[in-house]
């Protein structure tokens, strides 16, 4: 997610200042879990790239201790890094419940690395992007380290307002570009990409020049970049960064880190990629609801919104906030509705332990309000849904929605508009 908005932030001239309330105010109660598609490991990625011609470190993955030493003995390195593999920033400064500080360590001693990875392996590890209990830790990433001399900024993206893919980069690596765009916009680099042509020998070398890269390395740098443009469009990526893309000291452009995000319309053509998501630390929620085509994201309150549109589910969220209420989720049904999907919604909602109150606010356009009226009426039947329900319709056939709805016989409350419907719902819970 931060990724993402650091794009923005590049891009289209958005501060992370100004939006980064959205996803870390603290002050709030209410924590924002981002919705993950799909997201690979670490050392998935460096496969990826290694296998487009990315000069990445020598790596190999292990899930026992014994496998790790093995590991790093056939390395043969002068130093070693271990990595926790987990989807999840800030691993070097996590924490294990085994007692281990760090998911990042480096050794020049091969033996050391299966007495840590013995403390990482089947332990959770705890950083300030996991859940509070931490993530438990399944492989390792055994790799040769490399000394950096200089670190640069990288990323092929998609820019809406370029038509297509841009290559973005700064001499400044190895931060949070968020910070560069913020402080020092100067040093943010952008190449527009045309589509038909790919990227052209004088841009390639253009952003080599402007990341800093001098001599030879400058046309090595140029050659990574285009083999990352290559990956980007072969994996059918929407965003290919890499932080840092590192100098060596013996003259090596190397990239030692990289996040892919990937376009998941192209998953009918990327089998073998998509294969490769570890679906271990998805919220078990959001998987169920995903098999149904909704968009779930869990909130710590206890007033359930079930809303057709993002905007509209964020709107929503606000208004029971600005009343007094939480919100315990919000879950989108997005536009082809179907009866049998409002149903399995309502399924989701009521299992939660949380939920105490459960708003509707749908504004139908594409959504036929009737189709959700009659997924209403069915879930609370089957369901027997014994916590406050509160539905607010408006838009395609909202009539017979009403009609549905009010000769239905259920206890349903009815809403004239948004704020009427978010008063209801933290009353419903005000009066248990």
């Amino acid at each position: 997610m931060a990724a993402s908005i650091a794009y923005q932030a590049v891009t289209r001239g958005l501060r992370w200042a100004s939006v980064k309330h959205l996803f870390l105010d603290k002050s709030k109660s209410v924590r924002l879990n981002p919705r993950r598609w799909l997201n690979l490991q670490e050392y998935q990625s460096k496969k990826l790239m290694r296998d487009s011609g990315v000069t990445v470190q020598r790596f190999f993955v292990a899930d026992t201790p014994s496998a790790a030493l093995e590991a790093a003995r056939k390395l043969n390195a002068k130093e070693i890094v271990l990595k926790a593999q987990i989807l999840a920033g800030g691993r070097g400064k996590g924490v294990f419940d085994s007692g281990l500080k760090g998911g990042v360590h480096l050794t020049k001693d091969p033996t050391v690395v299966g007495e840590l990875a013995n403390k990482m392996l089947g332990f959770n590890l705890t950083t300030k992007q996991t859940p509070k209990e931490g993530v438990k830790v399944k492989t390792v990433m055994v790799a040769e380290a490399l000394d950096i001399s200089r670190e640069t900024y990288f990323a092929v993206l998609m820019d809406r307002s370029c038509n297509g893919p841009v290559l973005v980069g700064s001499p400044q690596g190895g931060v949070d570009i968020e910070e560069v765009a913020a402080k020092t916009p100067e040093l943010i680099f952008k190449e527009v990409i045309d589509i038909f042509e790919g990227v052209r020998d004088d841009q390639a070398l253009r952003m080599a020049a402007n990341l800093g890269f001098k001599g030879p390395l400058e046309r090595q740098a140029a050659d990574q970049i285009k083999r990352l443009y290559d990956l980007f469009l072969k994996v059918d990526a929407t965003q290919v960064e890499v932080n840092p893309l590192g100098e060596t000291p013996d003259g090596r452009v190397v990239c030692f880190d990289a996040k892919i995000n990937f376009d998941d319309n192209a998953e009918f053509r990327q089998k073998d990629v998509f294969a490769m998501d570890d679906m271990t630390e998805s919220d078990p929620t959001e998987m169920e609801a995903a098999k149904y085509d909704l968009k779930y994201i869990g909130l710590d309150g206890n007033i359930a919104c079930f809303v057709n549109g993002a905007g509209l589910a964020m709107a929503t969220c606000d208004i029971i906030d600005l009343h007094g209420g939480k919100p315990a989720n919000f879950l989108d049904l997005g536009g082809g509705v179907k009866e049998n999907q409002v149903y399995q919604a309502f399924k989701l909602l009521s299992a939660d332990p949380k939920v105490e109150a459960i708003l509707v606010n749908i504004f139908g356009g594409i959504v036929n309000c009737a189709i959700v009226a009659n997924g209403i009426t069915k879930a609370c039947r089957e369901l027997e849904l014994k916590v406050p329900l509160v539905v607010r319709l408006e838009g395609t056939n909202v009539q017979e929605a009403k009609r549905i709805l009010s000769e239905s016989g259920l206890p349903i409350m009815a809403a004239n508009d948004l704020d009427d419907a978010a008063r209801k719902a933290v009353a419903s819970i005000a009066k248990k």
